[in-house]
């Protein structure tokens, strides 16, 4: 499979070697998995572990849905306050889903450590910065409930977080240790790399067409053979299409885009000097970090509209990094992008069982790199007799969103109108 474009800057940066096969044939294997992103390929590496044969089938290539377009950031638990949290799951999946979901970014790290996975990994924490005095608030709230949890969060002054951002711009902020950033790509491909050396079969450029039970096994249909299965994981998240019907209507897809500069000089040393991601409390989201080889990278909520030299997100770009870092000087874009994310009415992800041995973990709000990679390893468990009481949250009843094609629509006319203010 030839590519015409790359996916994201990570997509040409990431140090770990990109894999391609589309030969299939007809296989049989105890599971088969759809989607070559976080869940599919954590899912195929924690099966192979558990001694089950496990084959992922990507119809374009590793990463090049949402996880290979992700910012990178390494965050803890959801966007919603842990108290928020406990309140929608209940007094028993609550708390276990907020203690599992802190401890991500921990299990992610712990993966790229016994892999040794090259993704340029920082874990000095991420930064989530009030946007305004509202955005202030909401933080010391979440910063109280951490606190009483036990948790390594610190509620940052307005002139602490200047001093870690390079930027008054900011009006205080939360920083959470338990948390860092990598190259997405590089993680992704990383974990393509330790999935197969366990025992996992990977087809690329292979896309599966149908889906139907056959006695006890699962046949899914490809453009390039038959797999045939004890048990079948869909692992698309927001790139699900009609492969299983209505899965696609559960959640509202939104776009993210970001912007990469061109590696920078000493001009830039006092960005984030220390290696956080940031992410801030807007309605709006907005998101900065500095990567491996000195790039700043900016993105929000929305799709690119233009390219990285000219139209309506390249101006938003510079308009943002002047105002924020006005001492910053001249600088150009390397390369722009965006991706999808699947957001669910209540902010919280899903694990359904579609039918007997077809299950989908999905609607993971953007935070698919932890969420993808500890679902992957809840999947295998739930095929190698994990008892489903002891589920991070419940399995819930498909149901569908019908206004979910017209939100996604509103939304994206709401960022391309706060895209088109902001380039002002």
């Amino acid at each position: 499979m030839t590519k015409d474009t790359a996916v994201s800057l990570w997509d040409t940066s990431a140090a770990e070697a990109d894999y391609e096969n589309e030969t299939l044939g007809d296989v049989t294997v105890d599971v088969a998995i759809v989607g070559g992103g976080f869940t599919g390929l954590s899912t195929a590496l924690h099966c192979a572990e558990k001694g089950l044969s496990a084959h992922v089938l990507e119809a374009k290539q590793i990463g090049y849905g949402g996880s290979g377009r992700n910012c990178g950031l390494v965050n803890a638990a959801l966007w919603l306050q842990p108290q928020k949290v406990r309140e929608k799951l209940g007094t028993l999946y609550g708390p276990r889903f907020i203690k599992k979901f802190g401890s991500g970014p921990e299990y992610v790290f712990s993966l790229i450590e016994k892999h040794q996975i090259r993704c340029e990994v920082t874990r000095t924490g991420t930064i989530h910065a009030a946007h305004g005095p509202s955005g202030y608030i909401d933080l010391k709230e979440r910063h109280e409930e951490w606190q009483r949890l036990g948790e390594p969060v610190d509620l940052l002054s307005r002139e602490q977080v200047s001093d870690m951002i390079g930027t008054n711009h900011f009006h205080g902020g939360l920083l959470d240790h338990r948390c860092g950033t990598i190259n997405p790509m590089g993680y992704c491909r990383g974990l393509a790399r330790a999935a197969m050396w366990a025992g996992a079969a990977i087809s690329t450029g292979v896309r599966a067409t149908k889906l139907e039970r056959d006695g006890s096994l699962w046949k899914v249909e490809t453009d390039k053979g038959t797999v045939t299965a004890k048990a079948v994981i869909l692992g698309t998240n927001a790139y699900t299409d009609d492969l299983w019907p209505n899965l696609s209507r559960i959640f509202t897809m939104i776009h993210y885009f970001q912007l990469a500069t061109k590696p920078l000089g000493p001009e830039a040393d006092h960005i984030l000097p220390g290696k956080q991601g940031l992410w801030d409390t807007g309605q709006i989201m907005f998101n900065i970090r500095r990567d491996a080889f000195n790039r700043l990278l900016v993105g929000s909520m929305g799709k690119v509209i233009g390219s990285k030299d000219q139209g309506l997100s390249h101006r938003w770009a510079k308009k943002q990094i002047a105002r924020i870092f006005p001492n910053l000087g001249q600088f150009e874009f390397d390369e722009a992008w965006h991706g999808q994310i699947a957001m669910t009415p209540d902010h919280l992800p899903r694990i359904y069982e579609l039918d007997v041995n077809l299950f989908t973990p999905i609607g993971y709000n953007g935070r698919g790199i932890t969420t993808g990679t500890m679902f992957g390893e809840t999947m295998a468990g739930l095929l190698t007799g994990m008892d489903r009481a002891d589920l991070p949250l419940p399995m819930t009843a498909l149901q569908t969103v019908p206004t979910a094609p017209i939100v996604s629509r509103i939304y994206q006319s709401a960022f391309t109108a706060n895209q088109v203010l902001k380039a002002i």
